[in-house]
C-alpha cells in the first residue's frame, strides 16, 4: 500500500515537471518573438541588447530617416533597371532573354468559305484560280529544256540570284532532298548536282539502307506525316517512312535548300505535318505534285470541305513567307478534279514556291 503510494505521487510529479518545462518553453518563444518583432528593437538593422534603451539624438534620427531613403531609391533603382533589361534584349550587362518556344499546333487555321452557298463549284473556282496565278517572277529555272520533253520535265527549281539558292550553290553548301515512290525522273537532281549540290533522293523500293549513285546519295526511305510505331520498327529492324523533322535529325541536316516531292497523294497530310511542325523554316524551295483527283489520304469530309482545306494549306504556305514562281499541268492527265470535270481542271499540277525570307 505504501508502495504504491509513492509510485502514484512520483508519476504525478513526473506529469508536473513536463508540464511546466512545456509552460516556461512557451513563454520563452513568446517573449523572444515578442523582442524581435519590436519596433525600437532595430537600430540601422543592428539588433541591440536586451534589457538596454538607447537615447537617439535628433540629429542620429535625421541620418537614420536619410539611410533608410537611400537604401529605398537603391532598390527602385535596380527594379527600374531590371524592367529595363526585360524590355531591351540587347541590354549589355546581361545575357539575352531566351526566345519564347513556338506554341504547338494541332490545327490548321481554315480560311474563310469562298462563298455563302458552300459550294464546290465555288470552292473549286477559288482553288484553281490561286493554284494557276504565279505570285513571283524567276529569272532561270533548272533544266527548263527538260520541260519539252515529257510530263515529268515540269521539275524547276530558281535561280534567280535575290534568293539564296544561287549563293548555296557558290559556296558549296547546297542540299536537295528529293522524295518519290519507284523509278522518277531525276534530271532537275542530276542537274543540281552537276551544279555542286549534295543530292539525296528517298525511295523506300530501294534494295539497299543506302546507296551513292552518279553524285546522289539514294537511300530506302521516304516521308510520312507520323513516324512509324516503334514495335514496327522493331519488327522490320528498320523505318521505311519518317516525318521530315525526323530525317532531317537523324542526317543531322538543319537545312534543306531544295525539297522535291512526289508522294502521290500523300502530300496534302505531310505539307499538314511540315505547316504544324514547324519544318518549312528550313526549307528554301518546295517542289510539290498535287493530285486532285481524291481528297488524299486521311483527308475527310464532303468536296467542298476537302477543296477549302486544300486551300487553306497553300495558304499556311503564303504565310510561312513561299510565293509560288512555277506551275505546270500534265496534260497526259485525265481531267478529273474529285471525280468530276471542274474548269476542264488537270487531276496533277506541278507547283514550286520559293521561301522569299529564308536566309540560312
Amino acid at each position: 500500500m505504501h508502495m504504491g503510494k509513492e509510485r502514484l505521487t512520483r508519476g504525478l510529479l513526473l506529469r508536473v515537471g513536463v508540464l511546466l518545462t512545456a509552460v516556461c518553453v512557451c513563454v520563452h518563444v513568446y517573449l523572444e518573438t515578442a523582442r524581435r518583432g519590436a519596433p525600437a528593437a532595430l537600430t540601422l538593422g543592428r539588433p541591440t541588447q536586451p534589457g538596454r534603451t538607447k537615447q537617439v539624438s535628433a540629429a542620429e534620427a535625421g541620418e537614420q530617416d536619410r539611410s533608410v531613403k537611400r537604401r529605398i531609391s537603391y532598390v527602385r533603382t535596380l527594379k527600374k533597371e531590371a524592367r529595363k533589361r526585360d524590355e531591351d534584349p540587347s541590354s549589355p550587362c546581361c545575357l539575352p532573354r531566351r526566345p519564347h518556344r513556338k506554341t504547338l499546333r494541332w490545327h490548321i487555321d481554315l480560311e474563310p468559305w469562298a462563298g455563302e452557298s458552300r459550294s464546290l463549284e465555288d470552292e473549286a473556282e477559288r482553288f484553281l484560280s490561286y493554284i494557276t496565278t504565279p505570285q513571283v517572277s524567276c529569272a532561270s529555272l533548272v533544266s527548263r529544256e527538260a520541260a519539252q520533253q515529257g510530263t515529268k520535265g515540269a521539275w524547276a527549281a530558281c535561280l534567280d540570284p535575290k534568293y539564296s539558292l544561287t549563293h548555296r550553290i557558290h559556296s558549296k553548301h547546297c542540299r536537295v532532298y528529293s522524295f518519290g515512290l519507284g523509278v522518277d525522273d531525276r534530271s532537275l537532281e542530276n542537274s543540281l548536282a552537276r551544279a555542286g549540290c549534295e543530292v539525296h533522293c528517298f525511295d523506300p523500293s530501294l534494295k539497299q539502307p543506302h546507296l551513292q549513285q552518279d553524285d546522289m546519295w539514294l537511300h530506302r526511305l521516304s516521308v510520312d506525316w507520323r513516324d512509324p510505331n516503334p514495335a514496327i520498327i522493331a519488327q522490320r529492324q528498320y523505318a521505311s517512312t519518317k516525318k521530315l523533322a525526323t530525317i532531317l535529325n537523324d542526317f543531322g541536316h538543319r537545312q534543306v535548300d531544295v525539297l522535291k516531292a512526289d508522294m502521290e497523294s500523300a502530300e496534302w497530310k505531310i505539307l499538314e505535318n511540315l505547316v504544324l511542325e514547324g519544318v518549312l523554316e528550313s526549307v528554301g524551295q518546295l517542289l510539290l505534285e498535287l493530285h486532285l483527283h481524291w481528297a488524299g489520304f486521311e483527308v475527310g469530309g464532303d468536296d467542298p470541305s476537302v477543296v477549302r482545306f486544300w486551300f487553306s494549306l497553300l495558304k499556311e504556305l503564303e504565310r510561312a513567307n513561299f510565293r509560288l514562281f512555277h506551275i505546270h499541268s500534265d496534260p497526259a492527265k485525265p481531267r478529273l478534279f474529285l471525280h468530276k470535270n471542274v474548269r476542264n481542271a488537270s487531276s496533277a499540277y506541278t507547283l514550286s514556291w520559293v521561301n522569299t525570307e529564308w536566309r540560312p
